[in-house]
């Protein structure tokens, strides 16, 4: 993940990060200590705009460079994951968004155990966000994950080839 690399230990971003914020965001190995950014940026909207200023700008960067370098005869197109695209004004620098979505108690319920969050923590990291409902008026095309595997997966298939038949 783009936004994770532009952070890592030696990057300008960790400096820019520990510039802002302290160097009590290092963990033992010098890496960013993501639990302790997230209990002050979840907490605190100033703190996550500063961030969101830091991060951003580099993670375009990286994207667009990563798009940039694509041969266009051997990928017909491409997909960046930009888990904040509408937040961030890129839904402009892009031909068609995919929203990959699930009912909001189901999205709650994810949050919490893949990053091992409470359920207050995970509210306030999912209400950082545009509301998934804003995000799925607003995309070209939407994939439901409330289902099977084989469902997504069935989607996903589905999608890919609509795609590549329209380059």
């Amino acid at each position: 993940m783009i936004a994770r690399q532009v952070v890592e230990p030696g990057s300008a971003g960790l400096a820019a990060v520990v510039a802002r914020f302290g160097p009590r965001l290092l963990d033992a190995q010098g890496g960013l200590d993501r639990k302790r950014m997230a209990e002050i940026v979840f907490s605190d909207p100033d703190a996550r705009k500063a961030l969101e200023a830091i991060i951003h700008p580099e993670v375009l960067r990286v994207t667009d460079t990563w798009f940039a370098g694509l041969d266009p005869r051997r990928h017909p197109f491409a997909i960046a994951d930009i888990p904040l695209l509408y937040e961030v004004n890129r839904q402009r620098d892009v031909d068609a968004v995919i929203v990959v979505a699930c009912d909001p108690d189901t999205q709650l319920q994810r949050v919490m155990k893949r990053d091992g969050l409470s359920e207050a923590d995970a509210r306030r990291r999912i209400e950082a966000q545009l509301p998934i409902e804003e995000k799925i008026r607003r995309a070209d095309f939407v994939i439901r994950t409330d289902g099977s595997f084989e469902d997504t997966n069935r989607q996903v298939d589905e999608l890919a080839g609509q795609l590549a038949r329209s380059r």
